[in-house]
């Protein structure tokens, strides 16, 4: 990418220097830690012209304190790579840029010589800023939402504000995602509060966990079809013991919920517990489904019965906020809405069968209900989470979404208020081969959903979304995506959210 990035540069009459050396002993050329990024800052001149190339995922923080103060045109540039994510890196780092307040261009490539890429980089070079096309993007009061939806979205949101409800944030700042901490201010009027829980208690409350309860949980699971793709070496593979480990954390985690009394849970593990114990991903699928395998206090007495315990993945408050709203709402709704967030991976144009568009990838790493596979926890396996990030092992909430009708949004922090772009999509069913395919380009172990967004381009997306995490929960139809969607957008306007259309609405 580095190098691509460069010829295109100085085909353009342009130099470049690189602002740090590439590391010998480390083997790389990152910055790779906060440390470093001042260190770093501090050597670069605050009014040039600074380009942040992205061509893996990345902490936003170790670069946001530097930029923060950079007074000279900022470009964020990311290769287009399902294997290499700098476009899912990216992403984080212009919504932590944005809630930060910091002016900034992007720009995102495959190959660094298309002329998208070329005519905004141009531009930037020329005149320090890229203008993106965002005619899809609509505010919410200049929307005619039907009269009745709106009073259903308000009167729910009032309901909502009134009752309160508790966050349960196991240790905020998940791989430095600044952009996913909600400040507290912004928070309070939508009636939602943190209880701030410490993910060293969490563990603990794991040790007090009965084997024989974790087996229980298990047994539920296999009782339902569920597959573990089981081996014997812990560093390498899934175990059974590291599963039961897992399972431990959905009933420890569970138990305090209920203490604390929290609606909504969101466990960092990325840092903090990966060198402790199992992966949280197959506990997070567990919560934010409704069927799930009980929970019982020490007492026997069981926990959050018939409920889903709506779980925001690496303790992303800004989708902690989305899923309990989206949880409550649908329910009202008379819709289950069990849903999850995904990562932004990568995507490329389909055309088979009854599918001929820009078809996205998007996927998590374990936190999605199994009432979004076709077939339920039959259609669900568990595979061992890659031991570069993961050294204690644990498995997934892994399988295909089901084709359907979505309704899609993100809440972001912009100018010291709450923002939530909001849309309407589908998911595609492809054929297993494409399917593979595209899991072989990204990341296999994770389940999977093939996303359309409708009336938004790829690089519309690109260009206006503020976070690598977009938030998805399935429709009945398309009728009721929209309407939901008109609801959603009322409810959350009424909570202080400034609300904007994206697409087909």
């Amino acid at each position: 990418m580095e190098q691509l990035l460069t010829k295109a540069i100085e085909q353009a009459g342009y130099t470049v220097k690189r602002a740090h050396s590439y590391n010998a002993d480390k083997k790389h050329g990152f910055i790779d830690s906060q440390k470093m990024g001042i260190q770093v800052f501090g050597d670069i001149d605050p009014d040039a012209p600074l380009i942040v190339a992205e061509s893996v995922w990345q902490y936003s923080h170790h670069v946001l304190a530097g930029l923060t103060t950079h007074k000279g045109p900022i470009l964020t540039v990311a290769n287009w790579s399902g294997m290499w994510p700098g476009l899912v890196g990216m992403l984080n780092l212009n919504g932590s840029l944005t809630k930060a307040g910091v002016n900034y261009s992007t720009v995102w490539s495959e190959n660094f010589d298309d002329a998208f890429f070329l005519g905004c980089l141009s531009e930037w070079l020329t005149t320090g800023k890229i203008k993106h096309d965002t005619s899809h993007v609509k505010d919410f009061d200049l929307v005619k939402v039907p009269l009745a939806d709106e009073q259903t979205g308000r009167t729910f949101a009032q309901k909502f504000r009134s009752a309160k409800a508790i966050m349960g944030v196991f240790d905020e700042g998940c791989m430095g995602m600044y952009n996913a901490i909600v400040p507290d201010h912004l928070l309070h009027p939508s009636g939602i509060f943190k209880e701030r829980l410490s993910q060293s208690a969490l563990y603990a409350a794991m040790q007090n966990v009965t084997h024989l309860e974790a087996e229980t949980v298990l047994s539920w699971l296999l009782q339902k079809g569920m597959k573990f793709n089981w081996g014997t070496d812990e560093k390498t593979e899934l175990t059974k013991s590291q599963t039961l480990e897992q399972c431990k954390m959905y009933i420890a985690a569970g138990r305090m919920a209920d203490y604390f009394g929290c609606s909504t849970i969101g466990i960092q593990y990325q840092q903090g517990m990966k060198d402790l114990t199992a992966t949280s991903d197959l506990a997070e699928g567990l919560f934010n489904n409704i069927e799930r395998p009980p929970i019982y206090d020490e007492n026997g007495k069981e926990l959050f019965v018939g409920q889903a315990i709506p779980h925001f993945n690496e303790v992303d408050e800004c989708a902690g906020i989305d899923s309990l709203l989206t949880y409550k709402l649908w329910q009202e709704l008379g819709m289950s809405g069990e849903n999850t967030l995904h990562d932004i991976r990568w995507g490329e144009h389909y055309k088979g069968g009854a599918v001929d568009d820009f078809v996205w990838v998007l996927l998590i790493s374990g936190a999605v209900p199994a009432a979004h596979f076709k077939n339920g926890y039959a259609d669900a396996s568990s595979e061992r989470q890659p031991a570069m990030f993961f050294p204690k092992g644990g498995g997934t909430l892994k399988g295909v979404s089901k084709p359907g009708d979505i309704v899609w949004s993100r809440v972001y922090v912009m100018d010291d208020a709450l923002h939530c772009d909001l849309g309407l999509g589908e998911v595609a069913d492809l054929p297993e081969s494409e399917t593979n395919r595209r899991w072989e380009q990204t990341t296999y172990q994770w389940p999977i959903m093939h996303g359309i967004l409708n009336g938004v381009s790829r690089d519309q997306l690109m260009a206006r979304h503020q976070s690598n995490h977009i938030h998805v929960v399935y429709c009945p139809d398309k009728a009721m995506a929209k309407k939901a969607c008109h609801i959603k957008a009322a409810a959350f306007d009424e909570l202080g959210i400034k609300v904007h259309f994206c697409g087909d609405v």
